[in-house]
C-alpha cells in the first residue's frame, strides 16, 4: 500500500497483489517475489526505476507479503526505491510538510516473529517466504516513539480491529473470515499493541483484499483512530480513497525524522541477524542523549532523505532473451550514506550464521562487526534478555 500526496491531500490505496506494485526492477528481483509462477510479470514498477515515467505526487509506501525482497532488504532503514517512490523501510517514520507518518511493513508470523533478521538473498523456498515476516525487533522500535504520530500504515490489520466496524457485513462478504472475527483472531497482535500505544488519527492497512473502515475510541475520552483498509487495485474494487489532512505549512517534501533517528541509532547495536530468539524488555530506553546528537547532525545537514541511486541494470523489454543471474546482497548508496550520517556499521550484508547481535563478547559490551563508522550508544546487558534456544517450530504463512 502507499500514501500520495499533493499539497495537504493525501491518497492512499493499497498495492499488495501482484497485479500492481512489487518494486520489481527486473528479472532477477522478480525471483525473489513470494507469488505463484503464473504471476510472476514484469508489470510496471521498472519504468519509474528507470525513469521511463515519473511519479506525479511525493509516494510513501511500504512492504507487504508478495514484494522484490532482495531490492526492499537494501533499503531496510527506508529510501527511495525510485524517483519520487520512498520506501518507508522495514520500519520507519518520516515526515511530510507537518504531517508525521509511520509504518511497519511485513506481515505477522508467531513462530518467526522473535527471530532475527537472518534471510539474505539468493533466497530458498523457505527464507523468501520469511523475509517479509514481522520482527519483535522493528516493532519494538516503533513501540518507542513518544511524539504523535498523524498517519500509520501496516500491511496486516490490527488484531481485533473488525470490532470496531461492521463486522457483519464483513463476513457477509468474505464467508471465510467469519471464525477467525468470532475467535478473535484475524490480524496482527503487534499491530494491535503499536495502534493501543500510537493512537494516530488515522491508520491504513491492505492484505486482505476488502474495504473496511472502522473507527476506534481510546478510552472513554482519549483520542479516536479512523482504520480504512482498501482492496486490491483491479478494476471493480474498492482500491483508492482520497482523504484531507489538516496541517500546518511546512515543506512540501519527505525529511527525515528526528525521534525516529534517534530511536534507530540507540537500537542498531543489537539489530538482530540471526536464526535465533531476540527478545528485550518492555521498558523504555531513554533515546534523549541520540536525539540531541541526530539534531545537531540534521542542522548541519539537513533532513532531506539522500538521493536515489540505481543499484541495479532495469527491465529492457526490447531484450527478447530473459537474462538471469544469482540475487547477492548489494550495498545500497542511499543506505550507506545513512548510516555514515548516523555514524553507524553497515551490517544488512552479515552472514546470518555469524550470530551478530547480543553475545556478550566482554565485559565492555556485545559483540559486533568491526566497522570503521562509530556504532552509536549501546544498550546495557540488563535492558536485554536472552533466551538460550531458538523456535522449535517455523511455519510459512502466505
Amino acid at each position: 500500500m502507499f500514501l500520495s500526496s499533493s499539497l495537504l491531500d493525501v491518497i492512499y490505496l493499497t498495492s499488495d497483489v501482484a497485479l500492481f506494485f512489487q518494486a520489481v526492477r527486473n528479472e532477477n528481483d522478480l525471483q525473489c517475489v513470494n507469488v505463484p509462477q503464473k504471476f510472476r510479470a514484469m508489470n510496471s514498477f521498472w519504468k519509474y526505476y528507470s525513469g521511463e515515467a515519473v511519479a506525479p505526487y511525493p509516494t510513501i509506501f511500504i512492504g507487504g507479503n508478495h514484494e522484490a525482497s532482495n531490492y526492499l532488504w537494501e533499503l531496510y532503514y527506508g529510501g527511495w526505491a525510485a524517483p519520487n517512490i520512498y520506501f518507508l523501510g522495514f520500519a520507519g517514520v518520516v515526515k511530510f510538510g507537518n504531517i508525521r507518518i509511520g509504518g511497519l511493513s511485513g506481515i505477522y508470523n508467531k513462530y518467526r516473529y522473535h527471530l532475527g533478521h537472518y534471510e539474505r538473498p539468493p533466497y530458498n523456498e523457505d527464507t523468501i517466504r520469511s523475509v517479509y515476516h514481522v520482527r519483535h525487533y522493528d516493532v519494538l522500535k516503533l513501540m518507542h516513539l513518544k511524539e504523535p504520530l498523524d498517519i500509520f500504515l501496516s500491511h496486516d490489520w490490527p488484531l481485533g480491529i473488525t470490532e470496531y466496524g461492521n463486522w457483519q457485513k464483513l463476513i457477509s462478504v468474505k464467508k471465510h473470515f467469519e471464525e477467525e472475527v468470532n475467535n478473535r483472531t484475524l490480524g496482527s497482535k503487534p499491530a494491535a499493541e503499536l495502534l493501543n500505544k500510537l493512537k494516530p488519527p488515522y491508520w491504513f492497512s491492505g492484505h486482505l483484499h476488502c474495504k473496511f473502515p472502522a473507527i476506534i475510541q481510546h478510552g472513554k475520552n482519549g483520542p479516536t483512530t479512523k482504520f480504512l483498509a482498501l482492496d486490491k487495485c483491479i478494476p471493480g474494487r474498492n482500491f483508492l480513497q482520497v482523504i484531507d489532512i489538516p496541517s500546518n505549512p511546512g515543506p512540501y517534501e519527505i525529511q527525515y525524522d528526528e525521534e525516529w533517528l534517534a530511536i534507530t541509532r540507540k537500537f542498531n547495536s543489537v539489530f538482530p541477524l540471526a536464526r535465533t530468539r531476540f527478545t528485550m524488555r518492555d521498558e523504555q530506553l531513554d533515546t534523549q542523549e541520540d536525539r540531541q546528537w541526530v539534531r545537531s547532525k540534521l542542522n548541519t545537514r539537513g533532513a532531506k532523505p539522500f538521493d536515489f541511486v540505481q543499484t541495479a541494470p532495469s527491465f529492457n523489454p526490447s531484450n527478447t532473451i530473459s537474462k538471469h543471474s544469482t540475487t547477492v546482497c548489494c550495498r545500497n548508496p542511499q543506505t550507506e550514506s545513512f548510516l555514515q550520517l548516523l555514524e553507524l556499521p553497515y551490517l544488512l550484508d552479515s552472514s546470518n550464521s555469524e550470530g551478530h547481535y547480543l553475545k556478550k563478547s566482554n565485559s565492555e559490551g556485545f559483540g559486533r562487526n568491526e566497522s570503521s563508522s562509530q556504532p552509536g550508544n549501546t544498550l546495557d546487558d540488563e535492558d536485554i534478555e536472552l533466551p538460550d534456544e531458538d523456535e522449535d517450530a517455523l511455519e510459512d504463512d502466505e
